[in-house]
């Protein structure tokens, strides 16, 4: 099993592709790396992509007491510095985009590009008119959720997550087993997400200085309170470009990992890759090996 040990910490890590700039990518909440899956072989074709599983997240070590964003961040940091491939491009999904930034503003001289979809930064809509109105109606559900995984009832809180926050009423019963399982057994770090205090803000003037490519993604279909955290970023952030996803919700690179990848690669100045570049396989390397 492929692992990295960054800040006392093993990390689940693999490197997929052997050409190409480094391109590390960050998952959300919930998930694991396997959340890139569909667009990995893609990406793989044009850069070295970078993918693991954050601390507390299936294959990766869950210390104990409560996890941070401040650690995640630091994870991300020495992660890019022990496999020695900074500065890389850099793409975070959901809370992994907060992630992203966070290192951004910390450390912009790890990232050569930055590429962020829906990070759930709700301390940004506190002092918008409209975002405000959106907290009134997205707070009392997210609370519930956070109440039943304290409770203990981590199946209950997914299943409150996926059909009150993310998807709708009855999605819970179309998920996959093997899915369920996945979420249950992270429910305790998105949890410790929810518990900390600057999980969910951000310093737009830190961020501001950001002097590489920033791009941020939402879905056309995504919930409300995430397409206006975008709107915010960008408009506080006017070297970043700002794109949608049209008929796409949360998660592009699951729904719709052609046109997700095209969009990165647009991005990042490559070419597009067309339907018929997919059949070649890229080499999956154990990074445990290169340590």
């Amino acid at each position: 099993m492929p692992k990295v040990k960054v800040n006392g910490v093993e990390l689940f890590c693999e490197k997929t592709g052997n050409s190409g700039e480094p391109l590390v990518l960050v998952h959300g909440s919930w998930v694991n790396h396997h959340n890139w899956d569909r667009v990995v072989p893609l990406l793989a074709l044009s850069y070295q992509v970078i993918t693991y599983d954050r601390r507390g997240h299936s294959q990766s070590e869950r210390p104990s007491g409560a996890g941070s964003i401040q650690q995640d961040t630091a994870d991300l940091a020495a992660l890019i510095e022990t496999l020695q491939i900074a500065p890389a491009h850099i793409v975070g999904h959901s809370f992994g985009g907060s992630i992203v930034l966070r290192l951004c503003a910390e450390r912009p001289d790890q990232l050569r590009s930055t590429i962020v979809h829906e990070p759930p930064l709700l301390g940004l809509l506190a002092n918008d008119r409209q975002g405000q109105e959106i907290l009134k109606s997205i707070q009392p559900r997210i609370q519930a959720v956070i109440e039943r995984l304290e409770f203990g009832d981590m199946e209950g809180g997914v299943q409150l997550f996926v059909e009150t926050i993310a998807f709708g009423p009855g999605e819970w019963a179309l998920v996959p087993a093997e899915f369920k399982q996945m979420v249950i057994h992270n429910a305790p770090t998105f949890l410790d997400e929810m518990h900390d205090p600057k999980a969910l803000s951000i310093d737009i003037d830190q961020l501001s200085s950001f002097p590489h490519p920033m791009l941020f993604t939402y879905g056309e279909h995504s919930p409300a309170f995430l397409q206006r955290i975008v709107e915010i970023l960008a408009k506080a952030l006017p070297q970043a470009q700002r794109k949608m996803f049209a008929g796409a919700g949360h998660e592009p690179e699951y729904g719709h990992p052609e046109e997700y990848v095209n969009m990165l690669l647009g991005f990042l100045a490559e070419k597009p890759i067309s339907n018929n570049s997919v059949s070649r396989e890229p080499d999956t390397t154990d990074l445990s090996k290169e340590q």
